[in-house]
């Protein structure tokens, strides 16, 4: 698979990388701890050196997971993590105190079975803490080797130029993709300005952009998808047509709806990489397969033209949860 860039320190991964939270949190039963390396080694196999994890995952398991299953080529592969809530539960609140990023970075090292964090990132902003005193102890962490490079998640334009002054950002990550567009507001001018790479997460719309979910679709009970008002039954009915359009163009191209969108944000710059996330062999195989799809310019202009005539409905997360994001 070809490679990619991530800021300007060099952070070399793979076009597409591997978002791991599913396998141990959020869309209903955890996978087995077998079936997950499995999948994160055929990952790898085929390609994959990009592996996003957090100690909210879980909280704990999913890094655990990783450190088994990338262990034996470890030097082979970046790692990226985060910290930013109370105990690692994203229930109990933000906490970026200077002590609790030493002490998730401290646990993280343990539970990744490595010597290095290549990636850290901020969960979310917190407002209690000032930008500029967490980007100074990444930067700590940093000069210390612990940590290779510093990144931020769902952070707005002004905070990520306040933490790029006092520790350049190798990432930012959030989500982004045909159903969710806004970072290409602010988000994207700020980072194409500072050498900021991106890293879109749910760059399949959690699912509802490979045509597998429509409105009698029924998810598990712990399945945190039933919380979210795009996933109410009359949204995803009024969202199917964007669903449509990318069936249409899958078409044509002899690919999938899920590898027309991923290769959609692949075209967009070539410091973007999305983490599509799955816990089946034969999706991740499917999603691989976005970075062998060539989009053409025309192409893309009928993707655009179509997908403005589309209107999305529902909000992407509850209004709580909203509270944290883009500051």
């Amino acid at each position: 698979m070809e490679k990619r860039k991530l800021g300007t320190g060099g952070l070399e991964v793979s076009a597409i990388g591997l978002g791991c939270m599913g396998l141990s949190f959020a869309y209903g039963q955890a996978t087995g701890t077998k079936d997950a390396v499995k999948l994160l080694r055929a990952a790898f196999e085929r390609g994959v050196t990009f592996f996003d994890s957090a100690e909210a995952y879980g909280p704990y398991a999913n890094e655990e997971l990783l450190g088994e299953a990338l262990q034996p080529f470890r030097n082979e592969v970046v790692i990226a993590t985060k910290f930013g809530f109370k105990d690692g539960f994203p229930a109990n609140g933000l906490d970026s105190r200077p002590e609790n990023i030493r002490a998730v970075t401290e646990g993280a090292l343990k539970r990744l079975r490595t010597d290095r964090i290549d990636l850290l990132y901020q969960h979310r902003v917190d407002p209690n803490v000032p930008i500029e005193e967490v980007a100074g102890t990444v930067k700590e962490l940093i000069a210390e080797g612990k940590v290779k490079c510093f990144g931020m998640s769902e952070a707005g334009a002004q905070t990520i130029r306040k933490a790029h002054a006092v520790q350049p950002l190798a990432a930012l990550q959030s989500e982004y993709s045909l159903w969710w567009r806004e970072p290409e507001n602010e988000i994207l001018p700020t980072l194409q300005e500072l050498g900021i790479g991106f890293v879109p997460f749910s760059p399949l719309g959690r699912g509802f952009l490979t045509g597998a979910i429509n409105e009698n679709t029924i998810f598990d009970k712990n399945d945190f998808r039933n919380n979210l008002p795009r996933f109410g039954t009359d949204a995803r009915k009024a969202n199917q047509s964007l669903v449509d359009l990318l069936g249409q163009i899958a078409a044509q191209k002899n690919a999938s709806p899920a590898q027309v969108a991923l290769a959609w944000l692949l075209a967009k710059k070539p410091w973007i990489v999305p983490i599509p996330g799955t816990t089946k062999l034969h999706r991740l195989e499917e999603n691989l397969g976005a970075a062998g799809l060539v989009l053409t310019a025309d192409d893309l202009s009928q993707i655009e033209v179509a997908a403005a005539k589309i209107t999305i409905e529902g909000a992407r997360y509850p209004q709580q949860m909203q509270a944290t994001v883009g500051k």
